[in-house]
């Protein structure tokens, strides 16, 4: 179900994560991101944050992710929005990344974290990557208290085992294990309405449109996606009533 998922997004050019827009911004505004600054988004998906970010401030980012599919999607997302040559999107792992360290002013990342299967090590190697002084920020969904059982079943069900959040302590210390200091944890609960509302607003109506599109004619299409796409696309409620998402924010 894994490869199937995330195969699955960069079909439908689109990636979720709890909050959309409105996370996003508070991830700029508390990683103080501006013109000067030069970002790595870690699991850009398909390069819609990338982009918001280089269109909106005109700074240079990187944007990495572990599957070919979605960085051809971000790269084709960067030339029609004609920011290309501000962002340089690759192939790699968060757990082991590609560059040299204290390379970057920012690292951020949305949804990811909760995804890898060694989280410390993508945080450590994130920091590791970061200037002194410079800021390390994620979104990611957290449990409100740790997961019973039941829950755990429908995620692996859901999810195929791949997706595994932590608690907004959780998230926390694995901030602070990694040395930074000033930590700021910003948590928010999580509605249909809201997230529906926020994932129009992260795409705009017109690529909003093209996803719909497009999911429509895999579901008609590909029978293997039309099931993954009915597990993934709505979570359960007792899911929904079991978790927040929050926006965790440090500095090296």
């Amino acid at each position: 179900m894994g490869s199937v998922f995330f195969e699955l997004m960069a079909e439908m050019d689109f990636t979720k994560h709890s909050g959309g827009l409105s996370a996003t911004n508070e991830l700029i505004e508390l990683c103080h991101i501006d013109t000067s600054k030069y970002i790595l988004d870690v699991g850009c998906g398909v390069g819609i944050t990338p982009c918001y970010i280089a269109r909106k401030f005109g700074c240079r980012v990187v944007g990495i992710d572990f599957l070919v599919s979605m960085i051809d999607r971000s790269r084709e997302r960067a030339r029609r929005q004609g920011v290309e040559e501000l962002i340089d999107f690759r192939v790699a792992d968060v757990q082991d990344l590609p560059f040299d360290d204290e390379e970057f002013d920012i690292v951020i990342g949305e949804s990811i974290m909760a995804f890898v299967q060694d989280k410390q090590k993508s945080v450590d190697e994130s920091v590791r990557v970061i200037k002194k002084g410079g800021y390390f920020g994620i979104t990611e969904t957290a449990w409100l208290e740790d997961p019973s059982p039941k829950n755990l079943a429908t995620l692996s069900q859901t999810f195929g085992g791949i997706f595994n959040p932590l608690t907004a302590d959780g998230w926390e210390q694995l901030l602070l294990q990694a040395g930074l200091r000033d930590i700021v944890t910003s948590t928010h609960d999580v509605t249909v309405m809201n997230e529906a509302f926020n994932r129009l607003r992260r795409l705009g109506f017109i690529d909003f449109t093209k996803a719909l599109y497009k999911t429509l004619s895999l579901i008609i299409t590909k029978p293997l996606f039309r099931d993954a796409l009915r597990a993934t696309m709505s979570e359960p409620k007792e899911l929904l009533d079991s978790w927040e998402y929050g926006i965790f924010v440090g500095r090296k």
